[in-house]
């Protein structure tokens, strides 16, 4: 699949960049991208919750009334979850939230993104960029030449490039990222996917691996 190379002026160059059929235009299986999801999602939570049981309360562990005659229930003492200041009866334990998932379930998943995004006509290749100092205006500017400054926008670099990283940070609706850090679930937040010009080789390499 030939899809035409934009400068960052949103203007076509002349030049054709070919998008492998193998990731941009399979079959998508929809459950690989849940499951790869899911597993994102996942590994963003820490797992460092956690409760005082009664056992880890600080408090007096004398009887605090007696046995009978109260005409109360019996509590034997202060630290029970009954009582305000207890302990929390099942309370939340720190918990690793970390999912196992096959490198080939993965890698069909990150194609079957990418190919719901060609689909969708909502992946365009710019040739490779940087700027002089980090800009958040440079960026921003480059964003509506092409004309996506109100979008959700995922740029695929080849190599880490400090200058674009830092310009785009500061912007909450655009993620820039190398060709090895993509992620299914990145792909699918975007509305739309920039690849500059020199990551379409290095992504395709990693997914046909």
């Amino acid at each position: 699949m030939k899809v035409a190379v934009l400068d960052i002026k949103g203007k076509e160059t002349g030049r054709k960049a070919d998008l492998s059929d193998d990731v941009f235009a399979i079959e998508p299986n929809e459950h690989a991208v849940y499951l790869d999801v899911k597993q994102y999602l996942a590994h963003q939570r820490q797992g460092t919750h956690k409760a005082k049981e009664r056992a880890e309360i600080a408090g007096s562990t004398r009887k605090i009334k007696k046995q009978k005659g109260t005409g109360t229930a019996r509590a034997g003492s202060i630290k029970s979850p009954i009582f305000r200041g207890g302990g929390r009866i099942f309370g939340p334990r720190p918990k690793d939230y970390a999912q196992k998932l096959n490198k080939n379930v993965k890698r069909l998943a990150r194609k079957s993104a990418l190919s719901i995004k060609s689909k969708n006509k909502a992946i365009l290749v710019v040739e490779d960029f940087n700027f002089e100092t980090p800009k958040t205006k440079d960026f921003v500017q480059v964003l509506k030449s092409l004309g996506l400054e109100n979008k959700k926008s995922l740029v695929v670099l080849g190599d880490s490039n400090n200058s674009v990283y830092l310009s785009s940070r500061n912007l909450t609706r655009s993620e820039v990222v190398t060709s090895s850090e993509i992620s299914t679930y990145k792909i699918m937040n975007a509305n739309n996917v920039i690849l500059c010009e020199g990551a379409v080789e290095g992504l395709i390499a990693n997914l046909n691996k």
